[in-house]
C-alpha cells in the first residue's frame, strides 16, 4: 500500500478523541455506525432510513430554493424599484454566505449531534423564508436571503456525512442516487417552479410556496429525527475560519461579479476580490497542512491524498459547471433567440430534471452492482457529445424540439455521473474524513457554480459583442455567444471523459483505502 494511504488507514484505526470512553461496547445509538460490516437489526435500519429520508427531503427543499430566483430579477426590479445590480445581489449574497458557512460545517458535524444541527439549519432556512415572504423592501429581502443561505449551507454536508456513516457500503450507491436527485434535479427544476409561479402570481409567492414545505419538514424532523452520531471535542481554529471566509468569499464574489458584468470589462473590484480570495486560500491551505499534523485543522486536506477522491472532485467541478452553465445559458437562448416566454423556457427544462430524478435510483443500484467506472465513462462521453453538438447547432433557426432533445440527453449523461462520483469520492475516504470530504464537495459545488456562470456568461457576452459590431442581428449575436460558451463546456467535459478512466471502485469496508491507491 502507498505510504500516504497507509498512514490514512492507520490514523483511521487509531482513536481520535483521547477523552472518549474506554468501553469497547458502542452506545445503542451508534450500533449502526460502529461497525458497518456487522448486520444491522431491523429497528436500527428503520431508524437510519427515517433519518436519511428526512434529511434528503430537507436538502431538496433548501437547494430548490437556490435557483428559484434566477428568473425573478425583472419582477424584483419593477416591484422593488431597484437596479439590475442591486437585484443580482440577492443571488450573490446567497452564494457568498454559502461559501463562507460551508467550510466550517466539517467542524460543526464533528462537534454537535445530528438533531440540533438539523433543527438549527431548517430553523434558519424557515425563518429566512418567512422573512422573505413578508419583506417590505430590498434590504429586508437581502437579509432574509442571507439567513436562508446559512441554513442551506449546513444541510447538504449534514446529509452526505450522515449517509456515509449510516449506510452500509453494499447499499450506499442507491442512497447516493437519492442524493443525486437533490444535487442535480433541485437546481434544474428551480427555474421551472419560479416560472410557473411568476406567470400568475407576484414574486413573494415563490417564498410563500416554499414556506409550508419547509415548516412541514422541520416539524417532521423535530418529531422523527434522532441523534445518530457521536460528537467529539473538535478544535476550532479562528484564524482558519477567517481565512476560509475571505478566501472562498472573495473567489465566489469575484467570479459572480465577472458573470454579472459580462461585456463591461474587468474592474478593479473584481481583481481585488479575486486576488484577496486567492491569497487567503493559499494561506488557508498552508495553515491546514500545518495544523493537520496535530489534528487541529478546520479542513483536513488528507482527503486529497486519496487519488479517487481527488480525481472525482475534479470531475465534480466540471459537472457542476456544465449543469449551472446549461441552467443559465439555455433559458437565455430560448428567451432572447427563440423568443419563448419565461414560463415556456422553464417548462422546456422540466423534462431533463424529471429524467435525472427517474434514472437516479436505478443508477444507484447499478453502482452497487458494477461500480462507478462503467457508468462514468459513457456518462461523461454523452455529456461531452451533447455539448459539442449544441455548440454546433445553436442558432436563430434551431427548432425547439432539437434543443429539448439535447437537454434531455445532457440530463441523462449528468445522471450517469452524479451518483457514481458521490459514491466513489466519499466511499474512498476513511471514516474520520467523511465530514471533511462532504464539506469539500459542497464548497466546491458553490465555487464551481460561480466559476461556470462567470466563464460562460463572460464568453457569451464577449463573442456576442464582437458579432454585433460586425453587423449581426441581436438574436444571431446572442446565439453565437452562447454557442462559443458551449464549446468551452464541451472541452471541459472531454477532460472529464479522461478523468473517468482513473476512477477506482471504493473499498468494500468503511474507512479503508483500496490497495493500490
Amino acid at each position: 500500500m502507498d505510504p500516504m494511504t497507509d498512514d490514512l488507514a492507520t490514523r483511521d484505526e487509531a482513536p481520535r478523541n483521547p477523552h472518549s470512553s474506554a468501553s469497547p461496547q458502542p452506545a445503542p445509538a451508534q450500533s449502526a455506525t460502529a461497525d458497518q460490516s456487522a448486520p444491522i437489526d431491523p429497528a436500527t435500519a428503520r431508524r437510519n432510513s427515517v433519518v436519511i429520508w428526512v434529511l434528503i427531503v430537507s436538502a431538496f427543499v433548501v437547494i430548490l430554493n437556490e435557483t428559484v430566483m434566477s428568473v425573478a430579477i425583472p419582477h424584483l426590479m419593477t416591484d422593488l424599484g431597484i437596479t439590475a445590480v442591486d437585484a443580482q445581489w440577492l443571488t450573490t449574497a446567497f452564494l457568498l454566505t454559502m461559501a463562507v458557512v460551508i467550510p466550517i460545517t466539517g467542524f460543526l458535524l464533528q462537534r454537535f449531534h445530528t438533531r440540533p444541527i438539523f433543527l438549527a439549519a431548517m430553523g434558519l432556512f424557515s425563518t429566512g423564508t418567512l422573512m422573505a415572504a413578508l419583506s417590505p423592501g430590498f434590504e429586508a429581502l437581502l437579509v432574509a436571503r442571507v439567513i436562508q443561505a446559512g441554513g442551506t449551507a449546513i444541510m447538504l454536508p449534514l446529509l452526505i456525512t450522515t449517509v456515509m456513516q449510516l449506510e452500509p457500503p453494499a447499499t450506499r450507491g442507491r442512497r447516493m442516487g437519492s442524493i443525486s436527485v437533490v444535487i442535480a434535479v433541485a437546481p434544474a427544476i428551480g427555474p421551472t417552479v419560479s416560472g410557473l409561479i411568476l406567470s400568475v402570481l407576484p414574486w413573494r409567492f415563490m417564498f410563500v410556496f416554499v414556506l409550508p414545505i419547509a415548516l412541514t419538514v422541520l416539524a417532521l424532523g423535530w418529531r422523527l429525527l434522532t441523534n445518530v452520531t457521536e460528537p467529539r471535542k473538535a478544535p476550532l481554529d479562528v484564524v482558519s475560519v477567517l481565512l476560509s471566509a475571505i478566501g472562498f468569499g472573495g473567489v465566489v464574489y469575484g467570479l459572480s461579479r465577472i458573470g454579472e458584468s459580462a461585456g463591461e470589462g474587468v474592474t478593479t473590484e473584481m481583481i481585488v476580490a479575486l486576488g484577496a480570495g486567492l491569497v487567503a486560500l493559499a494561506l488557508f491551505v498552508w495553515r491546514q497542512l500545518v495544523l493537520q499534523r496535530i489534528d487541529d485543522a478546520l479542513r483536513d486536506l488528507r482527503t486529497f491524498r486519496v487519488p479517487t477522491f481527488a480525481v472525482s472532485v475534479g470531475m465534480f467541478v466540471i459537472l457542476m459547471m456544465s449543469l449551472f452553465g446549461a441552467i443559465i445559458l439555455l433559458p437565455l437562448f430560448m428567451q432572447n433567440v427563440l423568443g419563448l416566454t419565461v414560463l415556456q423556457s422553464g417548462l422546456m427544462l422540466l423534462p431533463g430534471g424529471l429524467v435525472m430524478a427517474l434514472f437516479a435510483p436505478g443508477i444507484g443500484r447499478a453502482v452497487d452492482r458494477i461500480g462507478p467506472r462503467p457508468l462514468l465513462i459513457p456518462g461523461a462521453a454523452l455529456v461531452a457529445g451533447v455539448l459539442w453538438t449544441m455548440s454546433a447547432i445553436l442558432g436563430p433557426d434551431t427548432p425547439w424540439w432539437a434543443l429539448l432533445a439535447c437537454h434531455v440527453a445532457l440530463s441523462t449523461g449528468l445522471s450517469l455521473m452524479f451518483t457514481p462520483l458521490f459514491t466513489a469520492s466519499l466511499g474512498s475516504l476513511p471514516r474520520h474524513l467523511y465530514s471533511h470530504g462532504s464539506a469539500t464537495v459542497s464548497t466546491l459545488q458553490q465555487v464551481a457554480g460561480a466559476a461556470g456562470t462567470a466563464l460562460f456568461i463572460s464568453t457569451m457576452a464577449a463573442v456576442a459583442l464582437t458579432r454585433a459590431d460586425s453587423g449581426a442581428t441581436t438574436a444571431g449575436a446572442t446565439a453565437a455567444g452562447i454557442s462559443a460558451a458551449f464549446v468551452i463546456a464541451a472541452v471541459l467535459a472531454t477532460l472529464a471523459v479522461v478523468g473517468a478512466m482513473f476512477i477506482q471502485r471504493p473499498a468494500d469496508s468503511p474507512g479503508e483505502v483500496p490497495a493500490g491507491h
